[in-house]
């Protein structure tokens, strides 16, 4: 099908758009009367719209009906710019959803936006009269949030582009042993300043856990170095 291109007006972004990939069914009707139907993938979003990419282009100010095809959900939206190459090569249309929507482009816009949020809010707490320990706790508690956000953005966007997801989760036992390191080495500080003591919440649990680990583990470097 030959890429037909829309009428030219630049691209007008109203928010930071997040980088995705959301497959969606566009229908429209041109100014001939003839409807068409024509696959996208949605490739930048936020709430206000997006920007799509596909082979056969609206013209800017059409409004079209737009359905998410992992969620089936469908919105109204209007060509509002074009995105151009250097070469003037059309790279996509930006669309306006009539009703701003938070849900519309699915999980993986809404794990991208709230792993943003943290981070601002990470840096605001940074000017806040808080103990430096728990500043330290929160940065490695969003940063933890975000690698597991990432892991679940990677694995839909791998199934959509038919990759194997499965090797996100050897990924994800790494950050965890990392994750646990880390907060074990924190533990230790704790105990070596006295401010652990037999009392403390968990500890008996925490003491067995550990007693487990440590019994995988030494099966497991036996078994590695015979």
């Amino acid at each position: 099908m030959t890429e037909t291109a829309p009428n030219s007006q630049t691209e007008k972004r109203r928010g930071i758009r997040f980088p995705v990939i959301v497959p969606v069914e566009a229908k429209w009707q041109e100014a001939s009367g003839k409807n068409i139907k024509e696959s996208a993938n949605a490739i930048e979003v936020n709430a206000q719209g997006g920007l799509l990419e596909m082979k056969v282009y609206p013209s800017v100010g059409s409004h079209l009906d737009l359905t998410n095809l992992l969620s089936g959900e469908s919105f109204r939206a209007r060509v509002v710019g074009t995105r151009r190459s250097a070469e003037g090569r059309v790279l996509g249309v930006a669309v306006e959803l009539l009703i701003p929507s938070e849900t519309f482009w699915g999980v993986n816009f809404r794990l991208k936006k709230t792993s943003a949020e943290l981070v601002r809010l990470n840096r605001a707490m940074q000017s806040g009269n808080l103990d430096p320990r728990i500043l330290r706790e929160f940065r490695d508690a969003v940063d933890y949030v975000r690698k597991t956000a990432w892991a679940a953005e990677e694995w839909q966007e791998r199934q959509l582009r038919q990759r194997d997801p499965h090797t996100i989760l050897a990924l994800i036992t790494s950050e965890r042993i990392r994750r646990a390191t880390q907060l074990s080495n924190a533990i230790s500080a704790d105990l070596a300043a006295q401010e652990v003591t037999s009392e403390t919440s968990g500890l008996e649990e925490f003491y067995q856990a550990v007693g487990h680990i440590h019994q995988r583990l030494a099966d497991l470097f036996k078994n590695r170095n015979p």
